[in-house]
């Protein structure tokens, strides 16, 4: 496929990147062993409910809530530069 100035095989090099950094991520996620019983950030009890709902679990939903915000924003940010990017 003729892409212009990028070296043949760029696209996929690409989506290759996209895929391994969802999947890092989707693997910083999950959370080995038994969980705690107060939440690693804050210190307060982590409801039974919770852990046993998903094992492992380290923090508590407001804790979790606003970990996995930071990393969402941290994640949109287009570092490869795309042509989109550069267009605008």
């Amino acid at each position: 496929m003729a892409v212009g100035w990028a070296k043949d095989g760029a696209v996929q090099d690409q989506i290759d990147a996209s895929v391994e950094d969802a999947v890092s991520l989707a693997r910083s996620r999950l959370h080995q062993g038994e969980s705690l019983t107060h939440c690693e950030e804050c210190d307060c009890e982590i409801p039974e409910a919770r852990r046993k709902a998903m094992p492992g679990i380290r923090y508590c939903v407001t804790c979790q809530a606003e970990l996995e915000s930071q990393q969402t924003s941290a994640t949109t940010f287009n570092r490869r530069g795309s042509k989109d990017s550069q267009l605008r």
